[in-house]
């Protein structure tokens, strides 16, 4: 296994309003290059509220960060559409169902635009799936979009809190190649879920993985202090034919550039370990 190594948009500069993950309005430029100097592959673009302000949903704003992908040679492979955070595929009134359907496609042509692969919708927390009805009402809301975001390359990669057996029915329940995991290892970690069983249920599945590390329900911690077992997570990608990006989406800390830097040596040990042992490569 070769993955790329990206980041989470943020995680490069002071964080913004004290959230531990947000669009960095102020610096988003920065980051790139910061990127490009510690050899990272990728930014996992955000695109949350206020949508207006965010380059990422004007044709302008496309083109401005076509130029500087061009320029620091750090591609933008996945969106994490944290508006949906905000705005829930659940519990939706009428109005809401069709105001996200059209951010939904938008969101699909501009990441066409740019290259991306695919377009994370976090199903997690506050915007988690409750009830069967609940996974029914996802399912339908996202149909009408499903073809177009297969025409234009980009796929939709669900991150949920679902059980692994209950996460998979809901991918085969959708059943539509345009859909995919997303899958966080610090989440599910602090659910208590075996990385086994989940790779043994949808591991095919994931199109995108986010490296964290968290405690059994507890929070995010700096990798290789809490409850996920990151090298077997990088050992069943391996067994499945992972080869895409690990996003780095850990703790933060005082100064997240070096932060970053040695996330990635640590990721990087890991996989040299894991070639190291004769796995699969």
């Amino acid at each position: 296994m070769n993955p790329t190594i990206g980041i989470m948009q943020g995680r490069l500069s002071p964080p913004v309003g004290g959230r531990i993950q947000a669009f960095p309005a102020a610096h988003w430029r920065e980051e790139f290059d910061i990127a490009a100097r510690l050899g990272l592959d990728s930014i996992e673009w955000i695109l949350e509220s206020p949508l207006e302000e965010n380059p990422l949903w004007q044709p302008a704003g496309v083109r401005e960060l076509r130029r500087v992908i061009e320029a620091t040679g750090v591609a933008i492979r996945f969106i994490c559409a944290d508006y949906f955070m905000e705005a829930p595929f659940v519990r939706m009134d009428g109005a809401t169902r069709r105001r996200n359907q059209e951010v939904l496609r938008r969101a699909i042509d501009h990441a066409a635009a740019l290259g991306a692969a695919g377009l994370e919708i976090p199903c997690v927390d506050a915007s988690a799936i409750r009830s069967e009805a609940e996974e029914a009402e996802l399912a339908d809301a996202l149909a009408p979009g499903l073809d177009a975001a297969q025409a234009a390359g980009v796929a939709l990669g669900l991150e949920t809190s679902l059980p692994p057996e209950r996460f998979a029915a809901l991918l085969a329940r959708i059943g539509h190649p345009a859909v995919r995991a997303n899958y966080d290892s610090g989440n599910s970690a602090s659910l208590g879920y075996d990385p086994r069983a989940e790779f043994a249920a949808y591991g095919r599945l994931i199109n995108n993985v986010h490296i964290k590390d968290r405690r059994l329900h507890g929070t995010t911690v700096p990798l290789g202090e809490g409850d996920t077992d990151i090298p077997l997570v990088l050992r069943l990608l391996a067994e499945v034919g992972y080869t895409g990006t690990l996003i780095l989406q850990a703790a933060r800390g005082a100064d997240d550039v070096a932060v970053a830097r040695g996330y990635k040596a640590q990721v990087e040990g890991w996989l040299r370990e894991l070639a190291g042992t004769g796995g699969p490569s």
